[in-house]
């Protein structure tokens, strides 16, 4: 079920920026998505719902080239991601936050963005002036481990490489997890201004409310498929139910 019809939709004629159509995927025999078919509209946040185990993280890896598709195609643009590395993806302008924050703890935070450069065309003073700009906490911290940062300072280290690199698609996992609501909603306002520049976010998020406070449009996945999308009004309603049927209450 969908909650508008593609006539109706004021996105329809939006570039996608993600299209991903009949994709299944899984790990061993065991398969996680169903055949599933979304199209994010290229500019703004789309906010991926659904419970535990419905199979949101796996779709990001898939994107991400991360995790091999059994079916189906994903498309970046106007890209094929088909057989590409992440490090290809990255080059295409894809961003991946992973779940755990993704940054390097054994090393510095100025190391950690250090390695935002490699990616080429982006100097090291660039980098840090963009970070420290946002979170000057990150200043202070220049010369601490970053696995002995809190939480919410490990989670502002892994935003930064998407303020690094300014990408095209930038793919957030569960940003909220672990996190104070006050922290949550800085580093949420801190996507906003990427998406705000031109940056799409497709973002997985556990806390409907959360996600929807900052979604243009939102999808909600159950058991491996997408049961239902549209506006994050429309959404908040529908969540309730398919959070319920997937075992865990909003």
């Amino acid at each position: 079920m969908t909650a508008t019809s593609p006539a109706a939709d004021p996105v329809a004629s939006v570039p996608a920026a993600v299209a991903i159509e009949g994709v299944r995927a899984g790990y061993g025999r065991i398969e996680v998505l169903h055949g599933v078919d979304l199209t994010v509209p290229a500019g703004g946040i789309f906010a991926l719902l659904g419970p535990n185990g419905a199979g949101k993280s796996t779709l990001l890896k898939v994107i991400g080239g991360r995790v091999p598709k059994t079916h189906g195609t994903v498309r970046i643009g106007d890209q094929m991601v088909d057989g590409r590395s992440p490090e290809e993806l990255v080059r295409l302008g894809l961003c991946s936050i992973p779940e755990g924050r993704g940054v390097f703890p054994n090393l510095t935070v100025r190391e950690n963005l250090r390695i935002w450069t490699y990616r080429g065309g982006v100097s090291m003073a660039d980098v840090e002036a963009k970070a420290y700009e946002v979170f000057p906490r990150l200043r202070d911290r220049h010369r601490q481990l970053a696995g002995t940062l809190s939480g919410g300072e490990q989670q502002m280290l892994a935003i930064s490489r998407a303020l690094a690199t300014d990408p095209k698609v930038l793919l957030l996992d569960e940003l909220s997890m672990g996190l104070a609501p006050l922290i949550v909603a800085d580093l949420y306002e801190t996507v906003g201004r990427l998406a705000a520049r031109g940056t799409t976010v497709l973002l997985v998020e556990q806390f409907v409310t959360t996600a929807l406070g900052v979604a243009d449009r939102a999808a909600i996945m159950v058991h491996g498929r997408i049961v239902d999308q549209g506006t994050p009004d429309e959404m908040a309603a529908a969540a309730q139910g398919a959070y319920l049927e997937g075992g865990r209450p909003v």
